[in-house]
């Protein structure tokens, strides 16, 4: 295991696994940033559809010249406002996103430079407190495909919501909380657990 070539795969995946461990802790924080900003569209969604059934004219509050419309324009613009953050959360997603798909290509393609080099038994060689290349490789594009599908679908369910459409707005609090991968974010951290001696021994 003294080969050049296995000692730069090494330092490869340390690297590829300080990428994931430290940006899957960025990416829980700005989905926790996120859900309160879901409620807030459900709730402003619930208000202007609570807003379109009350008839003003016939309530006492019909000496007010245009409160209705202007309840509406100002439920309508506190919607786009929460939409507008929602979709810079997303920006700070694919930084994640792509910060963990770079790292893990440069993992992959300089692995793949040196399959020549490597031969079955040293890539599946583990001791104790270094899993095997092969194990390893797997964890990474597994972390980087969950990190890949789980942008696309929140990137794909804000981009269907508009401040008009009050029956997405509403269900998309639960929409978004129904795209947790709970499962598979604890396997990363399984993952990440496993190679914590490796990470931690160059």
């Amino acid at each position: 295991m003294s080969k050049p070539e296995v000692s730069s795969v090494h330092q490869a995946l340390r690297k590829g696994f300080k990428t994931v461990e430290s940006n899957q802790q960025v990416w829980r924080s700005v989905l926790a940033e996120c859900d309160p900003l879901m409620v807030s569209l459900g709730n402003l969604a619930e208000q202007s559809r609570a807003l379109s059934r009350i008839h003003i004219a016939n309530t006492p509050l019909r000496h007010f010249p245009d409160l209705e419309e202007r309840l509406g324009f100002k439920l309508s613009l506190a919607t786009d406002t929460v939409l507008l953050r929602l979709h810079e959360k997303m920006s700070s997603l694919q930084s994640v996103r792509d910060a963990i798909s770079n790292q893990v290509v440069l993992v992959v393609q300089l692995y793949e430079q040196n399959t020549d080099s490597l031969d079955v038994l040293t890539v599946t060689e583990r001791s104790p407190i270094t899993p095997s290349i092969a194990d390893m490789l797997e964890w990474l594009q597994d972390a980087e495909r969950h990190y890949r599908q789980q942008f696309l679908k929140r990137k794909t369910l804000l981009q269907m919501l508009r401040a008009d459409n009050l029956s997405l707005l509403e269900s998309a609090p639960n929409r978004w909380k129904s795209l947790e991968s709970p499962s598979a974010e604890d396997g990363i951290t399984d993952s990440l657990c496993k190679v914590s001696f490796f990470v931690d021994s160059e």
